[in-house]
């Protein structure tokens, strides 16, 4: 599986940005698809999840109501819309594929990753 990120740049406190993230290579619509993000020193951090079907989501605290996952299976893509972003959503925002078409937020329950898009969020 292959994976390709994009969508991340410089935004403003409060700003919005829609991540993209393209999938290759294996049946996209069996397996569940997350977001995590990382910044520098700091480990991996989850930011949401989705399964296989669409139909079933997870968000962690720091980003419920701000951010929301979704996917197109038909594209094999899976989005990311970041609404009210604040300096703290700063990182390295990453996607990844998950062997199982159930989500989970443990980043070691996920077999692929993409390369990772910046966003950087000023004040």
């Amino acid at each position: 599986v292959q994976l390709q990120a994009s969508g991340g740049g410089l935004v403003q406190v409060g700003g919005s940005l829609r991540l993209s993230c393209a999938a290759s290579g294996r049946t996209f619509s069996s397996y569940a698809m997350g977001w995590f993000r990382q910044v520098p020193g700091k480990e991996r951090e989850f930011v949401a999840a989705i399964s296989s079907s669409g139909g079933t989501t997870y968000y962690a605290d720091s980003v419920k109501g701000r951010f929301t996952i979704s996917r197109d299976n038909a594209k094999s893509t899976v989005y990311l819309q970041m609404n009210n972003l604040k300096p703290e959503d700063t990182a390295v925002y990453y996607c990844a594929v998950r062997g199982s078409s159930t989500i989970y937020h443990n980043p070691n329950a996920y077999n692929y990753w993409g390369q990772g898009t910046l966003v950087t969020v000023s004040s």
